[in-house]
């Protein structure tokens, strides 16, 4: 682990969250996801570049997902509204995610 770098559950992630990062194999954030899920988390525009592999797609995937299960928590039932729109500018970037 980068020193510095919190780990998954010290950014305050969901338990359901966490236990999906766990059985995924993802022990501590990168250094990409460090930076950018807290600020992701917290309502902030996130622009970041980072080489391939890095880790940018659980950067925004990770709060994504965690708004979207507090939204559901907030209000259970079935919903017409869209919970999560992904925009990726490749085909193959929209395979990956």
């Amino acid at each position: 682990m980068a020193q510095g770098c919190p780990s998954f559950k010290e950014l305050g992630l969901d338990l359901r969250l966490l236990k999906a990062v766990q059985k995924l194999g993802l022990e501590t954030p990168t250094p990409v996801q460090a930076r950018c899920i807290p600020l992701a988390l917290a309502g902030k525009d996130v622009l970041a570049k980072a080489p391939t592999g890095s880790g940018k797609t659980y950067a925004y995937v990770v709060p994504m997902l965690q708004k979207v299960l507090t939204r559901q928590d907030a209000a259970p039932g079935p919903t017409l509204s869209p919970g999560a729109l992904v925009l990726v500018p490749t085909r193959e970037l929209c395979q990956q995610v």
